[in-house]
């Protein structure tokens, strides 16, 4: 029996002397524990040799997809064929291709896996002119090509330069701004109104860095930076100016500032188109879609265009507002509905109330444009075109449907009436800053007299009333008194009536002795009259 055994360097086959033992398939491993015991089960018979990287790169493509490289063809026809054995195949689609084409007889069981195991562990004893180093340079060059192949991955398309170019851009743009600012501020105290007049920076600077000092703007030509009627301005400003004198040397220093400012500023423009470049090489869907610094900061913030691609449709929605994401599921409100993608001319295009709905289908259709870019062959950007078309359609639809009637067919647009201002000048109230009543101006003196007197009037009133009821109050209190009095003095004459009848009971009792006899039997008789009365019942 032959085996085919391929390698990063090359293809080899095998013939295996004793047979018997490969029949143990659990106790097969113990004969290749030394180089020596394996050389007693198999040996090499021919070994193919690859040339370089590229041509063991398409035997191995050709293997993975099922197919027979030319020179494997070769090796089979010439040595196999002749010898009329059957061949051992690792992989048993390969086997049925080779049985196929070839007309071998090609063997793939359990048994093969374990005699392919430990050839692959003896390899470097048992396939003799080839150094551990050499195998080694092979094995990896092979396994970084296959894995490119595998990925559809371009070595041209490296996308770390669009991560530091962007991140190179953002500093770029603080630094301006700070430089710039300070810029402003310095030479303010000289010409202030100049500030005012020019609002754009690289012009402020191109004008400093011609001119300098505040005298020489009557003598000098700004024609080549300023339009005619800001020109004459800056100059009329400059004759009646309330700013400070300076000193040549203070005026030396802001003008290295200015140039400063204006080579970052020149830099800058060169940067942006270089980011453009590499952006529609790179990602030329991806671009077309939510623009050059959008894409170039999404694939930034995920750090490669392949981690990107990985990336689910809504995690691209909010990337880059984690912070707000955390802190809305941490206080449980609504979650962000977008992050980078909320700077894309798209969803900056949209009414606020369609805002959330175009960065969701936006987002969607990024990432297929994100994955087209990251493992697509085609280069072009006709799928970004394609699908930015669509959204831009729905776009129209969602703003038209806001606009259309909702009686009638719903198809005719509903008319918009002609804005009209209507400023209303609201006068301020001063009856709410006191709660004290307000007289009228006009009340004659009669009147405010009457008014008094009857107030007074009523005050006398009120004062008889009180009088009265403090004096009726003072009355019923002191009949209460005498009530009180009279009921105790009855209560003491009752008592003593009582306490005189007691002792007259008491006299004659103790005078006659057969009395108690009459006494102690009065409880029995009233016994029996309760008995009979129990039984007539």
């Amino acid at each position: 029996m032959l085996v085919l055994f391929e390698t990063s360097v090359g293809y080899a086959i095998f013939k295996v002397l004793n047979e018997k033992k490969l029949q143990e398939v659990d106790s097969l491993w113990k004969e290749f524990e030394t180089p020596e015991k394996a050389n007693k089960i198999v040996k090499l018979k021919h070994f193919e040799k690859f040339q370089d990287t590229a041509e063991a790169l398409a035997a191995f493509t050709a293997l993975m997809e099922g197919k027979i490289n030319k020179q494997l063809k070769k090796v089979l026809k010439k040595i196999v064929k002749e010898a009329h054995e059957p061949l051992a195949v690792a992989d048993a689609k390969l086997g049925g291709v080779i049985k196929e084409k070839l007309n071998l007889s090609c063997i793939h069981s359990p048994l093969v896996n374990e005699l392919m195991r430990g050839i692959r562990s003896q390899m470097d004893g048992l396939i003799p002119g080839v150094e551990p180093r050499e195998m080694a340079a092979m094995c990896l060059g092979l396994a970084h090509s296959l894995s490119r192949y595998r990925l559809k991955f371009s070595a041209d398309k490296v996308d770390t330069m669009i991560v530091q170019a962007i991140s190179l851009l953002d500093d770029l743009d603080k630094e301006l701004n700070n430089y710039i600012m300070r810029c402003r501020e310095w030479y303010g105290w000289h010409f202030p109104e100049l500030g005012k007049i020019i609002s754009d920076n690289l012009t402020y600077c191109k004008c400093l860095q011609k001119v300098g000092d505040r005298k020489n703007y009557a003598s000098a030509t700004l024609s080549e930076l300023l339009p005619e009627e800001v020109e004459a301005e800056v100059k009329a400003a400059a004759e009646i100016s309330m700013g400070t004198e300076v000193s040549e040397e203070d005026i030396c220093n802001i003008l290295h500032l200015c140039t400063q400012v204006i080579e970052i500023s020149e830099y800058r423009t060169q940067l942006y188109e270089y980011l453009q470049n590499r952006m529609m090489a790179i990602a030329p869907n991806v671009t077309v879609m939510v623009g050059e610094l959008v894409g170039a900061r999404l694939i930034a913030h995920a750090g490669s265009l392949l981690n990107l691609a990985k990336h689910a449709a809504s995690t691209v929605q909010i990337l880059g507002a984690e912070k707000a994401l955390f802190r809305a599921l941490k206080s449980r409100r609504d979650t962000p509905k977008y992050g980078l993608i909320y700077h894309a001319s798209l969803v900056g295009q949209t009414s606020p109330k369609h805002k959330g709905k175009i960065s969701r289908m936006l987002a969607a259709k990024t990432v297929l444009a994100i994955r087209y870019d990251a493992f697509g062959e085609d280069s072009s950007s006709a799928m970004g075109v394609e699908n930015r078309a669509k959204l831009e359609a729905r776009l129209r639809t969602l703003e038209d449907r806001g606009i259309r009637k909702i009686s009638g067919t719903g198809k005719a647009l509903a008319k918009a009436e002609k804005y009209e201002h209507k400023s209303e000048v609201k006068t301020y109230d001063p009856s709410g800053d006191s709660t004290l009543p307000t007289y009228s101006k006009k009340r004659k003196i009669e009147q405010v007299d009457k008014e008094d007197e009857v107030v007074e009037k009523k005050a006398k009133k009120a004062k008889v009333k009180i009088k009265v009821e403090e004096e009726e109050e003072v009355v019923e209190v002191e009949e209460d008194v005498v009530e009180v009095v009279e009921e105790q003095e009855t209560s003491v004459k009752k008592k003593k009536k009582k306490d005189k009848k007691k002792h007259i009971k008491e006299e004659p009792l103790s005078e006659e002795e057969p009395c108690t006899s009459t006494a102690i039997a009065s409880p029995e008789k009233k016994k029996k009259k309760k008995k009979k009365r129990v039984n007539e019942d």
